[in-house]
C-alpha cells in the first residue's frame, strides 16, 4: 500500500542541540498548537464513533482499546480514569497494551510485532458483537493493532482506530478511521509528542462524550464519581448544596448515606 507516513517525515526544525532552552521550548509549543486544529478536522469521525458506542453501551456493550507503546499506555490511562470519574465498573472500558501490563512501565521487545496476540488478549475478556474495539497506533502499521482490528471485524465487532497517518493500513482496516494529521514531529519520528498529544485529546473526547450521552453527567457535574478521597467527598457535597439548596452538613450526610451525587439527589427528591 502506497501512502506517505507523515509521522516519519523530517522535522520542520534542525540543529535542535544548538537551540537555547527558551527557543527550544517555544518551538515545541509552536508545534503543539497545531494539534487541536488537526483534531478539529476529524470531529465528524469521532461523532460517528461516539454515537455508535452510546447505542451499544445502553445495551450493556463495552469499549476496548488496544495499542503498543505510547498508544497502548494512553488507552490504558483513559480506561483507568472512567471508574473514578464516572462511577462505571472497570470492565466497561478496557485498555490493553501489547506485551501485557509490564509494558505500561517498560518496553517489551517485539511485543507489537505479533499480529495474532491482540485477538488472544481480547478473547480473555470475552469480547462480543455488543462491544466496540478501538485500535490506537500513530504509525497506522503496528501488526498487533491491525491484527486485532481485522479479527474483531471478522467476528462482527464494530472497529475504529486512532492514527496519525491518513491512508495507512490501519485506517483501511477499521470501520471508523480517525486519522489525525499533526504533521512532522518536533524530533523526527518521536510520536510520543504531537501524535501522542492528539491521541490523548481524541480519547478524552470519546470517553467524556460517551459518558455524558449515557447519563453519567448531570448539567456539567460528575454526579456518579467515586467518593474515594476527602477532596471528592467535598466536591460532591458542594454539588448537592448547589443543586438542592441545603446546608453543607446536610448535603455531606446525604452523600455519605447514598454514595453518589446522583443517588443522593434522587433520594432527596422523593423524601
Amino acid at each position: 500500500m502506497n501512502y506517505k507516513k507523515i509521522t516519519e517525515t523530517a522535522s520542520n526544525y534542525d540543529n535542535l542541540e544548538q537551540m537555547d532552552t527558551q527557543f527550544l521550548l517555544e518551538n515545541i509549543n509552536r508545534e503543539d498548537q497545531k494539534v487541536a486544529e488537526a483534531v478539529n478536522l476529524v470531529i465528524p469521525s469521532i461523532t460517528k464513533l461516539v454515537d455508535e458506542l452510546a447505542l451499544r453501551f445502553k445495551k450493556g456493550g463495552r469499549l476496548f482499546y488496544i495499542g503498543a507503546g505510547t498508544s497502548g499506555r494512553l488507552g490504558i490511562l483513559d480506561a483507568s480514569e472512567i471508574p473514578p470519574t464516572f462511577g462505571m465498573p472497570h470492565e466497561r472500558v478496557v485498555g490493553i497494551i501489547a506485551g501485557g501490563d509490564i509494558a505500561i512501565r517498560k518496553a517489551v521487545e517485539n511485543a507489537e510485532d505479533n499480529p495474532e496476540q491482540a485477538w488472544l488478549d481480547l478473547k480473555e475478556h470475552q469480547i462480543t458483537k455488543d462491544d466496540v474495539l478501538v485500535g490506537i497506533a500513530a504509525s497506522g502499521t503496528t501488526p498487533y493493532v491491525i491484527g486485532g482490528i481485522n479479527e474483531a471485524k471478522a467476528n462482527g465487532i464494530l472497529t475504529a482506530c486512532i492514527t496519525n497517518n491518513p491512508g495507512s493500513p490501519l485506517t483501511q482496516a477499521a470501520a471508523i478511521p480517525i486519522a489525525v494529521n499533526v504533521g512532522p514531529e518536533f524530533v523526527t519520528g518521536s510520536t510520543r509528542m504531537k501524535s501522542g498529544t492528539s491521541q490523548k485529546l481524541v480519547l478524552n473526547m470519546i470517553s467524556t462524550a460517551l459518558m455524558i450521552k449515557i447519563g453519567r453527567v448531570r448539567g456539567n457535574k460528575m454526579v456518579n464519581m467515586q467518593l474515594s478521597n476527602d477532596k471528592l467527598v467535598d466536591r460532591g457535597t458542594r454539588y448537592l448544596v448547589e443543586a438542592l439548596g441545603i446546608s453543607y452538613d446536610e448535603a455531606e450526610k446525604l452523600l455519605k448515606i447514598h454514595g453518589s451525587v446522583h443517588d443522593a439527589t434522587e433520594a432527596y427528591k422523593v423524601k
